[in-house]
């Protein structure tokens, strides 16, 4: 399954390098992520320059797509040229977006009033997209997920390779990058995220 990382100028290296690293340990089982950009090069909001692996166009194509978010994200929402190059669609895609990520799922008409999570700078500019905002850093419903605070990023991660792939593969991946001493804590951390998060539309 391929995983979409769209990685716009100005983004978070956090969200998107945080979320591709822990899915690609499960490339060679079947599960890669790309990162994914709207132009060949891209700039981080640090300066750091990133060549994209795909075009905004693999999109399409994608079993799975991540928006990450940067300090750019009001000026994304706001170019219709760009917006118009996703075309995504929740009936047979995961689609998970990161902090100010969530201005790009409500710009697209997503989220049809389900609530999100996201961090502190981005919630005032998605309330006003009359969305609701929780003070929970995981949020699911069917196939939308969202994430806030940047290392919420593990979250989003997990939620993907539990959907596809199942928890095993989360203890695996966890288990290994987390702190020495502290695997199961990581580990647990991060499913209780994602099941408490997929438990509050019930």
């Amino acid at each position: 399954m391929q995983v979409a990382v769209i990685t716009f100028d100005g983004f978070n290296e956090l969200d998107s390098f945080i979320a591709s690293a822990l899915i690609n340990r499960w490339r060679k089982d079947g599960l890669e992520a790309f990162i994914t950009t709207p132009t060949p090069v891209i700039t981080s909001m640090n300066g750091v320059e990133v060549t994209g692996q795909r075009p905004m166009e693999f999109v399409t194509d994608a079993d799975v797509v991540l928006i990450g978010s940067g300090v750019k994200a009001r000026e994304v929402v706001a170019d219709d040229q760009l917006i118009s190059r996703l075309q995504l669609d929740p009936s047979r895609q995961l689609i998970g977006a990161q902090c100010s990520g969530a201005l790009v799922l409500a710009r697209l008409g997503l989220l049809n009033g389900m609530p999100v999570s996201t961090d502190m700078k981005s919630r005032p500019f998605v309330e006003a997209y009359d969305v609701t905002v929780l003070d929970t850093p995981f949020h699911a419903e069917g196939n939308i997920a969202t994430a806030g605070g940047c290392l919420a990023s593990q979250y989003l991660a997990s939620w993907v390779m539990t959907r596809t792939l199942g928890e095993d593969a989360v203890r695996d991946v966890l288990g290994y990058v987390a702190p020495v001493g502290e695997s199961e804590e990581t580990i647990e951390r991060a499913l209780r995220a994602v099941h408490a998060g997929e438990i509050a539309l019930h």
